[in-house]
């Protein structure tokens, strides 16, 4: 049996060749510190932060896109492997995780650890944006250049592929996370009011938009006051939620332009003709792509599904391994 799965800061997703995406959770463990436990993992984790008793504590074991806390990591892939293949399984399944391009040695011998710990029996490690772009149907292994912009949780990556490799790819440690971050944080200035981690995630999802519009959208929120410490409710507009990220989006299309400089010419040209795919569920942010190609210059384009795009890739992969094999394999 074969699973691909696409490990990530904030959701994980699984998909197994011919069935497609099996499960799609946030990658969130709640723990019980008195008996050392796993209370809950995914979905029914995530709606627990913010609201935990001493007791309880909620992890998120990837950290930018890597492991930051190796036994919780272990813990939700085993869960997931055990969700989608069933517990009472006679064969050990083969996993292929993607992982960020700017990996360092010991984070990857880390994810293959975890996952072999976890019930594998074989673990193979692809670089996410390959995967990111044969999930969106980009042939990868064709002599034009293609770029792919994979703005996730935690990691937004930029690579330019060509043949089946990467020919330059820059992966920088700010994307979907830094977005609420900076939401919150502007809430707070502006208003004087704390939201949590979840509220800043719905602001984004339902208002957010990377260029200010005519017709703004408006959201009700409730905080807590931070001068007198009570709980307080505003409306607050789209276009101030795209004031507060606008720092956060230029350092992510600085990165952008950096990968354009570095690309040789004959590509570049193929990208102008083709334009950039985005991917990743960062990507989603109402009129990003527009804004990318004011900044740049270079026609954007969304990827269908950009969450799955990812664990689509690690299906496509899985197979037809002889096909990918030299694009991708890092075997353990």
């Amino acid at each position: 049996m074969k699973i691909g799965i696409d490990l990530g800061t904030c959701n994980s997703v699984v998909f197994i060749p011919k069935k497609g995406v099996v499960l799609q959770e946030p990658s969130v463990v709640a723990v019980s510190l008195s008996e050392n436990k796993i209370l809950a993992v995914g979905e029914r984790a995530k709606e627990m932060i913010g609201r935990t008793p001493e007791t309880i504590r909620i992890y998120r074991p990837l950290k930018d896109g890597v492991i930051a806390d190796f036994r919780v990591t272990q813990a939700m892939l085993k869960y997931f492997i055990d969700k989608v293949a069933g517990r009472w399984r006679f064969f050990k399944p083969e996993l292929m995780i993607g992982v960020p391009a700017g990996i360092t040695s010991t984070e990857r011998r880390a994810v293959i650890e975890a996952g072999m710990n976890a019930g594998a029996k074989a673990v193979y490690l692809v670089k996410e944006p390959i995967l990111a772009a044969i999930g969106a149907g980009i042939p990868i292994n064709s002599c034009s250049g293609n770029m792919v912009v994979d703005i996730g949780g935690g990691t937004s990556e930029i690579a330019v592929i060509s043949l089946g490799g990467i020919v330059t790819c820059h992966s920088i440690r700010v994307a979907g996370d830094e977005i609420d971050t900076a939401i919150s944080e502007y809430i707070k200035k502006k208003y004087n009011l704390a939201i949590g981690e979840q509220t800043a995630e719905i602001i984004k999802i339902k208002i957010g938009t990377a260029l200010s519009e005519k017709e703004e959208k408006k959201i009700e929120i409730r905080g807590r006051d931070l001068i007198l410490g009570l709980p307080r409710n505003i409306r607050i507009s789209a276009n101030e939620i795209s004031e507060a990220i606008s720092e956060t989006l230029a350092e992510i299309i600085q990165v952008i332009k950096s990968v354009l400089r570095e690309t040789p010419p004959e590509l570049s040209a193929d990208i102008m003709d083709k334009g950039m795919v985005l991917t990743g569920g960062g990507s989603l942010l109402r009129n990003l792509p527009e804004l990318i190609a004011q900044s740049t210059g270079v026609p954007s384009t969304l990827a269908e599904e950009p969450m799955l795009s990812v664990a689509k890739g690690t299906g496509v992969v899985l197979e037809n391994l002889d096909l990918y094999k030299k694009s991708i394999m890092v075997k353990k």
